[in-house]
């Protein structure tokens, strides 16, 4: 390898460490870490990918008040940038899915209730484009059970699970919920916090897949 060639490569692993650093940054949640993640120092919040554990990203997400707001009046709409933020996954080819309490009584499957929370939120629609249900595809993952609702980790667990073996990320609006997900291996992201991107930046979310390959 000649210097110009050495030099071209050193810059590329600079930058690419650089921004490795921001994403374990901008995942670290707001709150303490789990004990067993406590000594893992600054990136504790990003998981280490198991043996055998696939690359690619699923990004899943909580529902209300993380990519749709219902006003007072009943009606639901988009967050600020969470439709074009969603369009920029899919550009990506980056899977998308959706961990959601929902009552059990709405189905016996997790299709049953995914079918009812769809009717739910498009009764009460008003945005100028519809809500990218095609998107999240079969990975909707609701509780079976009062029991199983979050802040119980059986959510999280079954859309692991289903994931193919791929690096999985959650992003919600609520602390607790962001701490039980990094409990359990996912890249975790609060979102709503002041001076942070409104969502992990999808080139980020890219790069964690690109990082295991």
């Amino acid at each position: 390898m000649n210097g110009s060639a050495f030099s071209s490569s050193a810059r590329v692993g600079l930058a690419l460490g650089a921004a490795l650093m921001s994403t374990t940054l901008l995942c670290t949640p707001a709150i303490a870490a789990a004990p067993e993640e406590a000594d893992e120092g600054p990136g504790a919040a990003v998981a280490k990918p198991a043996h055998g554990e696939r690359a690619c990203p699923v990004v899943y997400f909580d529902l209300g008040e993380t990519l749709v707001h219902t006003a007072e009046d009943g009606s639901t709409t988009y967050l600020p940038g969470a439709s074009s933020y969603l369009r920029t996954l899919r550009a990506r080819h980056i899977k998308v899915g959706l961990i959601t309490n929902v009552p059990a009584s709405w189905g016996t499957t997790d299709a049953e209730r995914a079918a009812r929370l769809r009717r739910e939120v498009d009764a009460t629609w008003r945005g100028p484009a519809a809500f990218a249900w095609a998107d999240f595809g079969d990975r909707i993952r609701t509780p079976r059970t009062e029991a199983e609702r979050k802040p119980s980790p059986v959510l999280w667990q079954r859309a692991k699970e289903d994931s193919a073996g791929c690096r999985v990320v959650y992003q919600a609006e609520t602390a607790q919920e962001v701490s039980v997900a990094s409990s359990l291996g996912y890249v975790a992201y609060q979102i709503g916090l002041p001076q942070r991107p409104a969502f992990l930046p999808a080139g980020l979310v890219e790069l964690l897949g690109r990082r295991l390959a």
